[in-house]
């Protein structure tokens, strides 16, 4: 996309506390999803938000609730889901540990009134609770990165966010356009903070670079000194990174205590207030502005899809924690986006049940073949009524399934300035094409 036509500063977010979004929650728990072969009935209908709301993520939970809430205001003001008036998002949380997760998740499918389709799960939980959702047979849109789901065989799953591999393949083109030929790889050792990893150091090293040293950091340690020590011995000139803001802010403090800082390069889980506040505390605010950078998918603050988003977001402000920080949020932004994928399928399919409409999604991002390019619901859900395709382009770009029900995207690089954590300067742009060309040439 043209860089000039976008803002200057992103908008990311922060955390929140779990007890303000379960106060968002919209709807009750008592029943099943629906039947199939079921009649539409008028009942409300519910979009389940399964996400960290606690625990070392729980910034997670109130992100995808903000794209929920944004998008089901729109579909409701459209008239709402075929009969059905009334849309709500219901929050779900995971707790960010797999363990938990899973009757986290048995307990959404199973007891959860007119559940149509749900937002998650994330990285941490994916694997264990992914296969829960689908054998219960609820269309679900993953953020989650990791590479189990690159090839994934779950009927009901989606995911238009880019796979964790193709993280790692954006921050190696960064590296190699800096000139950076010498890299540590600086990681929390659990299952979300490793998945951009492997193929950061494939494509790092196809591109002529050397990864100095791979550290798979045990998370909340009081003291990471012989592991900076280790670390230094190999000499980089940059390190990859991602762990949770407690643990990089001791990692990095004991960094800038014993050598001259080094330019940090994280990944989209760096990429939060959050993060910022705890490491430019312990590095000093010039210095994080000086020597970080974060690689997160890319989104684009302006159009007609971003409008009606952005639009909307105002009008739930309400209902959400400082909702300025969702206004250029890559994931809030795609939660809408899948939402009203699922909502347009259903309008398409003429059918709320997830075992009709699930096989919808594509059709409604098909392009080509005299299908109208639509930017929102209400524009999609008035084509589909006069019988035409539609390709939905939302706020993510156009989306183009693969076998695997994979959508590829762009990234963005980003410095931060800690004077405002809300805003986040674009530096440049690294598009899906240059990722996928890394990755046939590498062999990932």
């Amino acid at each position: 996309m043209n860089s000039a036509t976008r803002f200057t500063t992103r908008t990311t977010r922060t955390v929140v506390t779990a007890a303000s979004v379960l106060a968002l929650t919209l709807a009750g728990c008592s029943g099943s999803g629906p039947t199939a072969g079921a009649s539409e009935g008028t009942y409300p209908v519910v979009f389940g938000v399964f996400n960290p709301f606690s625990g070392g993520e729980a910034a997670f939970g109130p992100e995808k609730m903000a794209g929920c809430l944004t998008a089901v205001n729109l579909i409701n003001h459209a008239g709402g889901l075929l009969t059905h008036k009334q849309v709500n998002c219901q929050s779900f949380d995971d707790r960010d540990d797999p363990v938990d997760a899973v009757p986290a998740a048995e307990q959404m499918v199973a007891t959860t009134s007119h559940l149509v389709g749900v937002v998650g799960p994330t990285s941490d939980s994916g694997t264990a609770t992914a296969p829960i959702i689908n054998r219960a047979q609820i269309t679900m849109f993953s953020d989650s990165g990791e590479r189990t789901f690159d090839h994934t065989t779950l009927k009901y799953f989606w995911r238009i966010v880019p796979p964790d591999e193709d993280a790692g393949l954006a921050m190696a083109l960064w590296a190699k356009t800096k000139g950076y030929t010498r890299a540590a790889a600086v990681f929390g050792n659990d299952i979300s903070e490793q998945g951009n990893v492997p193929a950061l150091i494939k494509g790092y090293t196809y591109l002529g670079g050397t990864i100095t040293i791979n550290q798979a950091v045990a998370l909340d340690a009081s003291s990471y000194r012989s592991e900076v020590a280790q670390m230094l011995a190999t000499n980089p000139q940059a390190i990859f990174t991602e762990m949770d803001p407690q643990s990089a802010a001791t990692y990095f403090s004991e960094l800038a205590q014993s050598h001259p800082l080094i330019p940090i390069v994280g990944t989209a889980g760096t990429e939060g207030p959050d993060w910022w506040k705890a490491v430019g505390q312990a590095i000093g605010p010039q210095n994080m502005k000086t020597y970080y950078v974060g690689v997160q998918p890319y989104v684009n603050p302006s159009g007609a899809a971003w409008s009606k988003y952005n639009d909307s977001l105002t009008q739930v402000g309400s209902q959400i924690q400082n909702p300025a920080q969702y206004v250029a949020d890559p994931y809030a932004m795609a939660v809408y986006d899948a939402v009203t994928v699922m909502g347009l399928a259903m309008t398409a399919a003429h059918s709320t049940n997830p075992t009709v409409y699930n096989a919808y999604v594509p059709k409604v991002v098909a392009a080509g073949n005299g299908a109208v390019v639509v930017h929102d619901f209400a524009d999609g859900k008035i084509a589909l009524d006069q019988g035409k395709s539609i390709d939905y382009v939302g706020t993510t770009g156009p989306i183009t399934f693969n076998q695997w029900h994979n959508s590829p995207g762009a990234f963005e690089v980003n410095s931060v300035d800690p004077s405002n954590l809300n805003n986040l300067p674009l530096i440049t742009t690294i598009s899906a094409a240059q990722v996928a060309a890394l990755a046939k040439a590498a062999g990932i």
